[in-house]
């Protein structure tokens, strides 16, 4: 069986010299109605991964009872708590992370063992696009709704919910910063070479506006390009193209120096972020976990947003990568191959750097006449005290151009829910990118959401939750198997979508490998 190996690996440290250029759904979706908002205990927040070694020994063994058992959210009955609330999550490294193991020849029972925790249900889901319309005109979001039989549940009906941001007309400046680990764990081809090639993408997106310097991090920090106009393509290429790995991975100030240049080229009205790219070992100069996340929250007051790129295996640690984002107002994405590089920095370019409203919070509220359960599927860590929600001083998530959220809900409706039509209310609330105060829509949605005929999205959905709740060991999927998601899968056409068509193809993957995936 694969293991993750989590070790230092030591060699000389790399020399690089400055270089400074100057700053020269489905037809089935239905929209909200807008009418003028055993469960974990309020506050617990889990954090849904194995814990880091314990023993030090550089071996994970998920059976150590050091390590932290994937915690899934649970049923609530409304009669106690009928509000939901969490922190929206657009993060999508879970699936690239889960394709590429696949793709390495894991077996279903090794991707549990080695990976479950890493696989979180709505980073899978919010992978795909399902067609959600666009906002109408002066409108941030648009909404969107199914309620249909829940296929692993006879008991519960599954709720989706979809919102869409609007997508951006004209192209914000951009100040970008990349901060880079050149250690010499980075020198797979996976690894540093695979960044290397994302470059490409995304240098053909700059224009004379844009300004883009680089940092890196290996024994200390060195500034590599500094203030480099974005038209000067073949200098930024050349930059990257010369980087190599080689060295220990102790950051000294590399993230404080990456701040710095940020605030030094800081644009008004632009898209000021650092991105961060590293195999997940985050020493950047920063004593420990708690004081880095604090040193990243803090520095997203000035307006500079930090998002973390993931490359390789290994050593690669998911929930530091993950968590750094989430502080720094902004993006995860786990980069696997040369396909998702040209996602990332290609087609989804304008929602990977252009933040259009952050501290994202959503919160429904159940009608108690109507529905007498509910368990949020996926977000476990990213769930709200009730409170929250109207709290300005609580950081969320971020939403960016053209990004949309998907969300899952398994509820059991009562005797009368089909005897009106109020089942919930959907509030969200968020603020301006450069914001201090939050605003809020509220939804209303009900019986007239529900067909016992799902749209093809619905249906696509409700394969990706299964794949990944049969990763947790869910307690709610007992009764189904991966063959029951290929039956679904297979009853779809996904020609038309070849992200779609590529999960299709993973599942059918595992499942001809002949493992054990109990």
């Amino acid at each position: 069986m694969k293991k993750r190996i989590i070790s230092l690996l030591l060699t000389l440290i790399v020399l690089l010299s400055l270089v400074s250029c100057g700053a020269e759904g489905g037809d089935m979706w239905q929209e909200g109605v807008w009418d003028k908002n055993e469960a974990l205990a309020p506050g617990e927040t889990p954090d849904g991964i194995l814990e880091e070694d314990p023993t030090g020994d550089g071996h994970i063994d998920p059976t150590d009872p050091h390590y932290g058992k994937f915690m899934e959210n649970k049923f609530v009955n409304t009669a106690e708590e009928n509000v939901s609330t969490f922190a929206a999550d657009v993060d999508t490294a879970s699936f690239a992370y889960f394709r590429k193991l696949v793709e390495q020849g894991y077996s279903f029972k090794e991707l549990k063992a080695t990976a479950g925790g890493s696989i979180r249900t709505e980073e899978m889901i919010n992978y795909f696009d399902y067609g959600y319309k666009n906002p109408a005109d002066g409108e941030l979001f648009s909404t969107a709704m199914q309620i249909a039989p829940c296929p692993w549940n006879e008991e519960a009906k599954l709720l989706i919910l979809g919102l869409q941001a609007k997508k951006l007309e004209t192209a914000a400046k951009n100040n970008l910063v990349f901060l880079i680990d050149v250690s010499g764990s980075m020198g797979s081809a996976d690894k540093l070479e695979l960044l290397k090639k994302a470059f490409t993408h995304l240098t053909d997106k700059l224009g004379e506006d844009d300004v883009v310097s680089i940092v890196t991090y290996s024994g200390e920090e060195r500034v590599v390009l500094e203030g480099c106009s974005g038209a000067k393509k073949d200098m930024i290429i050349n930059a990257v193209n010369a980087l190599t790995a080689n060295g220990v991975t102790n950051g000294e100030a590399g993230l404080v120096k990456a701040y710095q240049i940020a605030e030094k080229y800081y644009i008004n009205d632009g898209n000021n972020r650092i991105i961060m790219a590293s195999d997940g070992d985050l020493n950047v100069g920063i004593s420990s976990p708690e004081e880095l996340e604090e040193f990243v929250e803090e520095k997203k007051k000035s307006g500079v947003f930090l998002s973390v790129l993931g490359f390789g295996t290994g050593n690669y640690k998911d929930a530091k990568m993950e968590t750094i984002a989430d502080r720094g107002n902004g993006v995860y994405y786990y980069i696997d191959g040369e396909t998702e590089a040209e996602k990332v920095f290609g087609e989804d370019i304008f929602s990977t750097l252009y933040t259009v409203a952050k501290d994202v919070k959503l919160q429904l509220t159940f009608n108690t006449e109507t529905i007498s359960a509910y368990r949020l599927v996926g977000y476990e860590n990213r769930l709200l005290d009730k409170e929250d929600f109207l709290d300005d001083t609580k950081d969320a998530g971020e939403l960016g151009a053209g990004h949309s959220l998907t969300v899952c809900y398994e509820i059991v409706l009562t005797e009368r829910a089909m005897d009106t039509d109020e089942w919930m209310t959907l509030g969200v609330r968020y603020k301006a990118p450069d914001g201090d105060k939050s605003e809020g829509r509220e939804y209303a949605f009900g019986k007239a959401h529900y067909t016992e005929t799902p749209s093809p999205a619905f249906r696509f959905i409700t394969a990706v939750a299964e794949t990944s709740m049969l990763l947790h060991d869910s307690n709610y999927t007992k009764d189904i198997s991966l063959e029951d998601v290929k039956a679904t899968l297979d009853s779809l056409d996904l020609d038309g979508d070849f992200y779609k068509a590529q999960f299709a193809s993973l599942v059918d993957t595992l499942i001809k490998n002949g493992n054990n995936i109990q």
